[in-house]
C-alpha cells in the first residue's frame, strides 16, 4: 500500500490580462507542467486574485481541468511578497500585490496542506498570462 501523504500538494497560481482565452492560459500551463515534468493529474487546486472572480478564461481553465479555482484578497496575497522571485510594480499598481500568480499558489498551497509551501515552478509570462506552482508537503 502506498502512503499518499507524502505526495505534495501542488497548486497553480494563475495571473491574466481582462479577457485572456482559455487557449493561452492552457498552452502556458502545459507548458510549464511539461518543462518540469509534473502531471497534470498532480495538480491539486487552481489560484488567482479575487479581482479575478469574473474572469472567464480562467473560470473555463478550472471547468475543463476539473480542478476547484479559488480566489485571495490583494491583502491576503501581501504577506507572500518576501518568497516572490519577481516583484511587478505594474501588478501593484493594478492589484495592490506585487505578484498575482506566485503569492495566490502559495497561499492556496499553504492553505490546503496546513504548511509551509515553496514555489516549484517560479513565474513563467506567456502572452497576457502568468502561472505560477507551488507546493506544500
Amino acid at each position: 500500500m502506498t502512503d499518499n501523504s507524502t505526495a505534495p500538494t501542488l497548486v497553480v497560481g494563475l495571473g491574466c490580462q481582462r479577457g485572456c482565452p482559455v487557449s493561452t492560459l492552457r498552452a502556458l500551463l502545459d507548458q510549464a507542467l511539461q518543462a518540469h515534468r509534473i502531471e497534470l493529474r498532480q495538480v491539486k487546486a487552481l489560484a488567482s486574485i479575487d479581482l479575478k472572480r469574473d474572469e472567464p478564461g480562467l473560470i473555463e481553465l478550472a471547468a475543463q481541468l476539473e480542478l476547484p479555482l479559488m480566489y485571495f484578497s490583494s491583502e491576503q496575497l501581501a504577506g507572500y511578497q518576501p518568497q516572490l522571485s519577481h516583484r511587478s510594480d505594474i501588478a501593484f499598481e493594478r492589484t495592490g500585490c506585487y505578484g498575482v500568480a506566485e503569492s495566490a499558489a502559495l497561499a492556496l498551497a499553504e492553505q490546503l496542506a496546513q504548511a509551509p509551501a515553496k514555489l516549484l515552478i517560479s513565474r513563467q509570462k506567456y502572452a497576457q498570462a502568468t502561472l505560477a506552482l507551488a507546493g506544500a508537503a
